[in-house]
C-alpha cells in the first residue's frame, strides 16, 4: 500500500533563483515547494531530492519540503532588486528578464489548494511587473485567472504526454487527468492568456508513435492552444533506475529497449531528430506554431498607472495559518 505524503516545512533565503544555463529560456526559476505528490516517475525533478539528501526514488512523491515563508522570501529580493533601479519597475522587468514558475515541482499540486503558496507568489510578480511563465499538469491553475490577467504572462503551459489512459496511471499515478489539463487550456485561452500544450515527455517505445503523437496534438489543437512543444524523455543518472523499474513493472519488454536507448540523458541524435520532425511534422498537419518554447515575444509591459496589486500584507495569506496536510 502506498503511503499518504508527508509536508515538511522549510524556510528559504530565497526562492527566486538565477538561471544560467543558455539552453534554458528563461532567466530565473522558482518552486514555492520541493517534491511533488503528482508522483510522475519520469520526473527529471526527482534528483533535486538528492539536495537534501534524500534519494530520487518514490521519496520525491512522499516527503514533500514546503517553503512556508517563499511569499515573504520573494518580496523581500525583489524590493532589494528594485532599490537598485530607484523603484523603476519597467527597468527591473527588463533586468530580470523572464521567472518561469514550476521547473522542479508542479507549483499547482494539491497542497497548493491550501497552501497557496504559488497564489501568493505570483501576487508579489504582479506587483513588480515581472514576466513570468509557469508550468504545471493541474487545473487548478484555473483558480487564479483573475490574477493571472493582472501580470505580465509570457506563457502557460499544460504538460501533457499522452492520452492514453493506461500509461497515464501507469506512469503518473497521482497527476490529473489529461483531458482536464486540455480543457485548462481551453479555459485560459478563453479568457485571453496565453497557454499551450508541453507534449512532454515524449517516452520511447511508449509514446513515441505517430499515433500517440497525433492525438496529443490534434487534441491540444481542438483546445485552442496557442503553441506546442514537443520534448522527448530525458533520464538523468539518479532518476533512470527509478523509471526503468516503473517501466519494468508495467510493460516488461520495453524496459530493456528503453535502457539500451538510454545511455546517457538522451536518446542518440539519430533517433531524436527522427521523432521530433514526425512532432513538427504534425503540428503543421494541425496548424498549431511550431515556435519554440522561449522565442514567443514579451507581452505588453503594464504600465505604471494601471491598477496594481497592494503591498503584501496579512490580509493577502489564507484566512488560516498554514496548516500541513496530514
Amino acid at each position: 500500500m502506498r503511503r499518504g505524503p508527508e509536508f515538511e516545512e522549510m524556510r528559504a533565503k530565497q526562492v527566486m533563483n538565477r538561471v544560467t544555463a543558455p539552453s534554458m529560456p528563461f532567466e530565473w526559476s522558482l518552486n514555492p515547494y520541493r517534491g511533488c505528490t503528482h508522483g510522475c516517475s519520469f520526473c527529471y525533478a526527482r534528483s533535486t531530492h538528492s539536495y537534501m539528501g534524500l534519494t530520487a526514488d518514490d521519496t520525491f512523491q512522499t516527503h514533500i519540503f514546503v517553503k512556508a515563508n517563499a511569499p515573504e522570501a520573494l518580496e523581500a529580493q525583489l524590493k532589494r532588486m528594485a532599490k537598485r533601479f530607484h523603484n523603476d519597475l519597467q527597468a527591473l522587468a527588463v533586468h530580470i528578464g523572464r521567472v518561469a514558475i514550476g521547473t522542479a515541482t508542479d507549483p499547482y499540486q494539491p497542497v497548493e489548494a491550501r497552501c497557496e503558496l504559488t497564489r501568493r507568489c505570483l501576487m508579489v510578480l504582479a506587483r513588480y511587473q515581472v514576466p513570468v511563465t509557469v508550468t504545471t499538469r493541474s487545473p487548478l491553475i484555473l483558480r487564479d485567472i483573475p490574477l493571472l490577467q493582472q501580470m505580465n504572462v509570457v506563457s502557460i503551459q499544460l504538460s501533457v504526454h499522452t492520452l492514453n489512459k493506461d500509461i497515464w496511471r501507469k506512469l503518473e499515478p497521482a497527476s490529473p487527468a489529461p483531458m482536464k489539463r486540455l480543457e485548462a487550456v481551453r479555459e485560459l485561452v478563453r479568457h485571453g492568456l496565453p497557454a499551450g500544450v508541453f507534449v512532454a515527455p515524449i517516452v520511447p517505445y511508449l509514446t513515441d508513435s505517430d499515433e500517440d503523437l497525433e492525438a496529443v496534438i490534434g487534441a491540444a489543437k481542438a483546445h485552442g492552444a496557442t503553441f506546442v512543444v514537443p520534448s522527448l524523455l530525458r533520464l538523468a543518472d539518479d532518476v533512470k533506475p527509478w523509471f526503468l523499474q516503473t517501466v519494468a513493472r508495467h510493460y516488461p519488454d520495453v524496459a530493456p529497449r528503453l535502457e539500451q536507448l538510454y545511455k546517457q540523458a538522451y536518446p542518440p541524435r539519430s533517433y531524436a531528430e527522427r521523432v521530433m520532425q514526425r512532432a513538427r511534422g504534425l503540428m503543421l498537419k494541425h496548424g498549431v506554431p511550431t515556435l519554440r518554447y522561449g522565442e514567443r515575444p514579451l507581452p505588453p509591459r503594464i504600465q505604471p498607472d494601471q491598477a496594481i496589486l497592494p503591498p503584501m500584507n496579512s490580509d493577502d495569506r489564507p484566512s488560516e495559518q498554514l496548516r500541513l496536510p496530514i
